[in-house]
């Protein structure tokens, strides 16, 4: 049974859930802890994948699974709508928790933003706080970025699920929004906040595990100042 799961969930699609939920499965697992990565749900499946692109990431194919696809890109309540394929908000939750009581960390990756439609009345928030012990947020750094922030963080908080940190996704710092943002939003959210620079992983997916290692500290990880090298 899984000692603790991680939710990885963001303030939208597209804004690095997969880079650093890769990130972070892969520094536990080269730490010697038996992690484990589940997309509960992908949909634009193909092209999309984000269990293999993590899988490629940790340079193992044990290291995340995805119990379900769908191929319309869209959320996964409408895309299974659209194929007219029956989607239950039971089955997706119970595929996710068996996935995850196989290891001793699960990873659970959120689908686009928390406020997602599943499955039913279910949204991607009724998961996490069904299955996460706590979560990470991942967000984009630029302007725009602290209203979506601090609204998921509310969402997170009203459902009881604790919040480790949260994670500004191809951070540069070019602007004045990008330098004022970690500061403002800690100050909203009373959470740390982190800056994770753009990472090259189209051409070598493991940068997520070397990026994650170096930019975030262990304490977003339950446990992590145990378990983390």
């Amino acid at each position: 049974m899984s000692e603790c799961t991680l939710a990885v969930v963001g303030t939208g699609t597209g804004v690095g859930k997969t880079v650093v939920t890769a990130g972070l499965t892969g520094w536990l697992r080269e730490s010697g802890v038996d992690a484990l990565a589940v997309k509960p749900c992908q949909t634009g499946h193909p092209p999309d994948d984000d269990a293999a692109f993590v899988r490629v990431a940790c340079g193992d194919d044990d290291a995340a699974v995805c119990p379900r696809h769908l191929e319309p890109a869209l959320a996964p309540r409408v895309a299974a709508d659209r194929e007219d394929v029956a989607l239950s908000y039971e089955v997706v939750r119970d595929e996710a928790a068996s996935a995850l009581a196989t290891a001793d960390v699960g990873v659970l990756e959120g689908i686009g933003g928390v406020r997602v439609p599943l499955a039913g009345d279910a949204e991607v928030l009724d998961l996490v706080a069904d299955l996460a012990d706590v979560a990470v947020v991942v967000a984009r750094s630029g302007l725009g970025t602290l209203n979506h922030t601090a609204l998921t963080v509310d969402a997170l908080h009203d459902a009881d699920v604790p919040v480790t940190g949260v994670v500004l996704n191809d951070y540069a710092g070019d602007t004045v929004a990008e330098r004022t943002n970690p500061r403002e939003l800690e100050r909203m959210t009373d959470l740390s906040v982190h800056a994770l620079p753009a990472l090259a992983v189209d051409d070598d997916p493991a940068a997520a595990v070397r990026g994650v290692r170096e930019h975030l500290p262990a304490t977003v990880v339950p446990g992590g100042d145990a378990h983390l090298d």
